[in-house]
């Protein structure tokens, strides 16, 4: 939370601390490093007092500890404290200071106008030769962020293996949810039961990863969409990580996570500090829409957050993939503003001899074997059309088969008697290596300077293997991660209007640090629509709609091989940041038009996409999917009914419609195109007279949805009357 003039900042000096927000209450105890109390629903206005009995309501009997005295963590567990769980900080002196006994100074707390509160804690081992300092912050929307910056303040140097910070969860919640996953089936739902031990997931990729927990969740075992209490937890870092959920037989439960260090990553010398990544905990009192509305309301009130509409967007790749030929890719720009694109992306091969994937990479030159007379003449025609022109690039990557390798091989990460095993037919471009970084930062530069290039698709297309920096091939993620964002904010403060995408072989780059300095993720590889209707809700438990690439493609999934509707396929990538991935040139009239009417919409209603509300219904028959956007005031909402399969009941059961004001009064209607209904399988309501209901009977009781045939789509308008 960036401090203001009207922020007020006091020491403080109470041993109990009760911060408020957005329905949310998290309760510190401070006679130590903090101690999480309560995480969860708003307790109301609580008094010293109070407060003192909740502590003491709370203690348990001193029975079973390792030590004497009661063992509660601190959002850094220690077992100098008595935790025998996994340790918050692991390091040590060549085997000593292995154990640290951290002991805080004065809290402050900085409470802004807007109703949020960090709180910064110092703390300090003298034994031991650390010093810490904790930020936990409340924010304005309930979710709860925290990081922590060690310093070694010893004579000699100090090793850091691993710093976690947790949060507790209470004993009702039963049930784990994270994510899983792989290329083309990225963040796929993954249920198990909270029980007794450590549920530890680490990504060793790199990046974030296709099988990242993206959020853990912990929750009741009636967790659902609009069902259940949720408590997830977010590391916000793009390489390796970890996160876990513990529970003991004197603890009810923790959810952790920080950075995953390989040994001898990270090493102190006196003076020298590491800072953690932020991690983030959302608190959902009705289900997951719940705790993913934490996260869009923090995402959409950053200053840099897109405040344009999001430009419907034609990417290059699966209609020519790396045939670039000027004429063909002017006929596919005149069929993209035809169909109402805004935005052309020019994707891969444009550039030194990539005429493939087996070359060129690391050569940020336009190829003048493909490109004679530059990129100009296509930039300008795509301007000239009135749409903005972006351009695909992979900046951390390197193939051996290019200029830049075979002047500068060890510029590769690697061990030293050996290159990492290619993948793509590519290596890791060592950015943490100063020279390597400025050469990259200048050809990106150049290019942004001289062409009129409104966008990049920032790819990155391996995970990091064997990455070793430097001369000696020490472990390298850290500072490589360190080394991408730093080139990304150096060429955001040159080029302040150029929008970044992060795409990773699809969607292997989603967290909210890389957020920080982009401004959509490619959410898969895979712009199959079935696929997708998984892929893109998921990811939408972490960020919003407007920052989740959505492509229109051909009929026939190229991934996949599936076929489906234009309908099914267009209603699917609505509700993201909508594009299309096709060579229209082969579109005949009707489906261009039909394509036309689709973009049409999307242009009416992301004002409304992306700025509402998600919500998702809990369906009884598994052949159906309901989901919305409700506005922010619950005037108006878009639902899809989506059959994903055959459904067992005939006729087809009564869907709810959730998310909107009780006691308002509502226009159900269908919404074209997606109103399109075959075989006469509509119920009687459906048409453009609608039903009226109140949002209350929407919720409990619902609408007969259509009768769909699997793999098809239908759309309502829902308003409220005044």
């Amino acid at each position: 939370m960036p401090q203001r003039p009207d922020d007020e900042t006091t020491p403080v000096t109470s041993d109990l601390l009760h911060l408020r927000a957005a329905g949310v209450s998290l309760v510190l105890d401070l006679t130590g490093l903090p101690r999480v109390l309560h995480w969860g629903s708003d307790l109301g206005a609580l008094d010293d007092a109070a407060l003192a009995d909740l502590l003491l309501a709370g203690r348990p009997a001193h029975m079973g500890f390792p030590v004497d005295g009661e063992v509660v963590p601190s959002v850094l567990p220690a077992q100098a404290d008595g935790w025998l769980g996994t340790p918050g900080l692991t390091g040590s002196r060549g085997g000593r200071a292995w154990s640290a006994a951290l002991v805080p100074g004065t809290p402050v707390l900085t409470r802004s106008e807007d109703g949020g509160a960090v709180l910064v804690v110092p703390a300090t081992d003298a034994a031991a030769g650390l010093a810490l300092e904790l930020v936990l912050e409340l924010t304005t929307q309930g979710l709860v962020r925290q990081r922590a910056t060690l310093t070694n303040t010893g004579d000699d140097g100090y090793e850091l293996a691993g710093l976690l910070l947790t949060l507790p969860v209470p004993a009702r919640a039963a049930t784990l949810l994270d994510l899983g996953g792989h290329w083309a089936r990225e963040r796929s739902p993954l249920r198990t039961a909270f029980t007794h031990g450590t549920r530890l997931r680490e990504n060793r990729r790199g990046r974030t990863g296709y099988d990242t927990p993206y959020v853990l969740v912990a929750g009741t075992e009636d967790l659902a969409h609009r069902r259940g209490e949720a408590w997830g937890f977010h590391v916000a870092w793009s390489g390796n990580h970890r996160s876990l959920a513990e529970r003991n037989h004197y603890h009810p439960g923790l959810l952790g996570g920080g950075e995953l260090l390989e040994p001898g990553e990270v090493r102190l010398g006196t003076g020298e500090s590491y800072t953690s990544p932020w991690v983030y905990g959302s608190y959902g009192a009705r289900g997951l829409d719940a705790l993913a509305d934490r996260f869009h309301a923090w995402m959409r009130a950053r200053p840099q957050h897109p405040r344009t509409p999001r430009p419907v967007t034609l990417n290059t790749w699966e209609a020519v993939y790396f045939q670039h030929e000027l004429g063909r890719l002017v006929e596919l720009a005149d069929a993209a503003a035809e169909v109402g694109a805004e935005r052309f992306v020019l994707d891969d091969g444009w550039f030194g001899s990539r005429r493939d994937d087996s070359s060129g990479l690391g050569d940020w030159v336009v190829s003048e074997e493909v490109w004679p007379d530059g990129l100009h003449p296509l930039i300008e025609h795509v301007t000239g059309l009135g749409m903005q022109f972006g351009l695909w690039v992979e900046p951390e990557m390197v193939n051996p088969d290019s200029d830049l390798a075979r002047a500068h091989p060890d510029w590769m990460l690697r061990l030293p008697d050996r290159l990492p095993r290619p993948a793509r037919q590519q290596q890791v471009l060592d950015l943490a290596r100063p020279e390597a970084y400025a050469h990259i930062l200048g050809q990106l530069d150049a290019l942004l300077t001289e062409h009129d290039i409104a966008y990049l698709k920032w790819d990155h297309n391996r995970d990091l293997v064997d990455a070793g920096h430097g001369p000696h091939g020490v472990p390298g993620v850290h500072g490589q991660t360190l080394a991408v964002y730093r080139l990304l904010d150096e060429l955001r403060a040159r080029h302040p209007r150029v929008e970044i995408e992060s795409c990773s072989s699809g969607g292997s780059r989603v967290d909210l640090e890389i957020l920080q300095r982009t401004d959509r993720v490619w959410a898969s590889d895979c712009i199959d629509a079935l696929e997708r209707r998984s892929i893109q809700p998921w990811t939408n438990l972490l960020i919003p709609l407007e920052l989740i690439g959505a492509h229109i493609g051909s009929g026939t999934a190229h991934s996949t091989g599936r076929s489906a509707s234009l309908g099914f396929r267009a209603g699917t990538a609505l509700f993201g940041h909508l594009g299309i991935e096709w060579d229209l040139r082969e579109a005949d009239d009707a489906q261009r038009a039909e394509l036309a009417a689709w973009v049409a919409l999307y242009k009416d209603v992301r004002g409304l996409l992306h700025t509402g509300v998600s919500v998702h219904a809990d369906v009884a028959d598994p052949a159906y999917e309901v989901h919305g956007v409700v506005a922010q005031d619950r005037s108006d909402a878009l639902f899809a009914i989506a059959a994903v399969a055959s459904s067992a009941q005939l006729p087809a059961d009564v869907v709810p419609l959730p998310g909107l004001d009780p006691d308002a009064t509502y226009h159900v209607r269908p919404q074209a195109p997606g109103d399109v209904v075959t075989h006469g399988r509509a119920a009687p309501w459906w048409g453009p007279g609608g039903v009226r209901a109140t949002g209350r009977v929407l919720e409990q009781i619902g609408v007969r949805a259509p009768q769909l045939s699997p793999e098809r789509l239908v759309l309502l308008r829902v308003t409220r009357v005044e």
